[in-house]
């Protein structure tokens, strides 16, 4: 999954169309205070105004036609003058006295955007901005193919969107510049990839660039954005390459954790709060982690014992990556098999689900200048509808990929994961918008795993090899990361670790690894999110015996967004005692 916190992309949630959307808890004698719904309208009307294009790319209501962010240091400190003024505001409000009202919900969305913002402002990332993940050269390549073109008006819009371009470039310059002389940069293999990425860019005929979408859909737009790619915004390109090449990489960090960065330990734990929503000290993520991989991977033993007669780790993922029926032969059968696989579990959510979101999902290769760093991603449909959502896929190490692995992506991207999940509450009234700014992985990512594990219970799994494989993996990003940013691992040893599982060749987990340097605790929030709602449903089953019943488990676990981890216990546990 690409991640938002750093695009701006999040993830919300909702429940079935056909039940009523019940509050956490009835308090009927709380007298209204709509003081938290105003700000909230407040927060979301200056955030669309002030990041238009994220607002483009995470489908939202009212995301503009035109403007680009200004990431300039200057602006950035306005805005964060403008959150400390909401955080002064939100703590006059007494958030306990919501409780069982849609503003106690509200409230939390607010409440968490703004104190994980102001928490990780220690990282200061905008002064080391230079990422192969979710640096510009990708997004702006996602803001090129979803930029609306087709009248007078939107060619304008689009014109005058693009021309800023350069400037975005020239500020990221001087932001990592400044990095470098106050002690924060990106790792230097980092930075080799982005260098790699731009090169690529300049390679091509301007007709074939990323960023040539808009006049590939409007013919009139063809000379005037051919002259904009090639007079303004290559030569922008070729500055930053310049500057990475010459100035930037030499004085780079060499160390791939983020603890080499000036505060970089402080940084890490606010990342992780960030991402999971919860404070842990990164010691307990760790050893929470090595628990639950022990224990997945007896799973998988006992499982490939059945199925293929052995129980070595090393034997299995040997016997998984040997069976020729478990490869692809083309880049085309990769897609095709992805296509049918999210076809295969759209049609099967009516077992474990109450309603079906309308919003389509296309299966689409990434852009080739990006193999070489991108991870599988989804990206989410419009929410006027205008566009479907997509899920990303890398088709660059298609003869590397294993169909067990390209199944269990599948699930997690499409359905019953992201896909589901976001396209479901986008089609559900009754929640604040402000849910869209919330970086929530854990909740996003956590359901995503569990839509994993999931699926195997649906009967989506085509082969045995899956299940073995999706066993092997899950909870290994709770010791890598904190290992590799936090314990000195190095990067022989974290692709040891990674590899073991077998889930992602050699190479691919080098990319991963990158991404984890890029992200810190990032990959953490995969299994912080999903044993929690793991552990939220055994509560419930142990509790209500006969009388749970999935379905409607789901609805609680999906009806109010995307929450925080505590907000979500809370919740669950009202359900719990209402089910009685």
């Amino acid at each position: 999954m690409r991640f938002p916190s750093l695009l701006g992309l999040t993830f919300v949630a909702a429940c079935s169309a056909s039940t009523p959307r019940p509050a956490p808890a009835p308090t009927p004698a709380a007298p209204k205070d709509d003081s938290v719904t105003h700000l909230a309208d407040e927060i979301l009307h200056e955030w669309i105004e002030a990041h238009p294009t994220e607002a483009v790319l995470n489908g939202m209501e009212g995301a503009p036609d035109g403007g680009f962010a200004d990431n300039s240091t200057a602006a950035l400190a306005a805005w964060q003058a403008r959150e400390d003024a909401w955080s002064a505001r939100l703590a006059r409000i007494d958030g306990d006295a919501l409780w069982g009202r849609p503003e106690w919900l509200t409230y939390g969305f607010v409440r968490d955007f703004l104190d994980g913002a102001r928490a990780n402002r220690v990282c200061r990332m905008e002064l080391w901005p230079v990422n192969q993940m979710s640096g510009w050269p990708a997004w702006l390549a996602e803001l090129a193919q979803a930029q609306r073109v087709g009248t007078a008006e939107l060619r304008a819009k689009a014109l005058s969107r693009f021309r800023a371009v350069p400037r975005y470039i020239d500020h990221e310059m001087a932001n990592a510049r400044e990095g470098l002389r106050l002690g924060y940069s990106t790792p230097r293999e980092n930075v080799d990839l982005v260098i790699k990425q731009l090169d690529d860019i300049l390679k091509l005929p301007v007709e074939k660039s990323p960023f040539f979408s808009p006049a590939e859909r409007d013919r009139e737009l063809a000379a005037p954005w051919t002259a904009l790619l090639r007079d303004e915004i290559q030569p922008a390109i070729q500055r930053e390459l310049d500057f990475l090449k010459n100035e930037y990489r030499p004085r780079a960090r060499e160390a791939l954790g983020v603890a080499a960065n000036r505060d970089g330990a402080a940084c890490y734990r606010a990342s992780f709060r960030v991402y999971t929503t919860i404070e842990r000290d990164p010691d307990e993520t760790y050893r929470l982690g090595e628990q639950t991989v022990q224990r997945n991977v007896s799973e998988a033993q006992a499982l490939a014992q059945k199925v293929l007669g052995v129980t070595d780790l090393h034997a299995i993922v040997s016997r998984l990556n040997a069976d020729p029926r478990n490869r692809f032969r083309s880049r085309e059968e990769d897609l095709e098999f992805a296509r049918t696989t999210v076809e295969r579990a759209k049609a099967g959510l009516s077992k474990a689900f109450a309603t079906i979101p309308a919003a389509p999902v296309g299966v689409e290769p990434v852009a080739p200048f990006l193999e070489a760093a991108a991870s599988d991603s989804y990206q989410p449909a419009s929410a006027d509808g205008s566009r479907a959502g997509v899920y990303h896929i890398n088709l660059g190490a298609y003869a590397a990929t294993l169909r067990s692995n390209a199944e269990i992506t599948a699930f997690h991207e499409a359905y019953p994961g992201h896909h589901y999940q976001i396209a479901l509450a986008r089609e559900t009234p009754g929640h604040h918008k402000i849910e869209a700014l919330v970086a929530n992985s854990a909740f996003g990512e956590g359901w995503a795993r569990y839509a994993e594990a999931l699926s195997e219970e649906m009967g989506l799994y085509g082969s045995d090899l899956a299940k073995i494989q999706r066993r092997l993996w899950p909870a290994r990003g709770m010791v890598a990361d904190p290992g590799l940013h936090l314990r000195g691992w190095t990067r022989q040893k974290t692709v040891a670790y990674l590899v073991e599982a077998g889930r992602f060749t050699p190479a691919q987990v080098d990319a991963l690894v990158n991404r984890m340097a890029a992200w810190p605790a990032q990959l953490t929030a995969y299994d912080t999110g999903g044993l929690e709602i793991f552990a939220l449903r055994r509560k419930a089953e142990t509790a209500l015996g006969l009388r749970f019943d999935l379905k409607k488990f789901h609805v609680a676990l999906l009806e109010n967004g995307a929450v925080t981890l505590p907000m979500l216990r809370k919740i669950i546990d009202h359900w719990i005692e209402s089910q009685r």
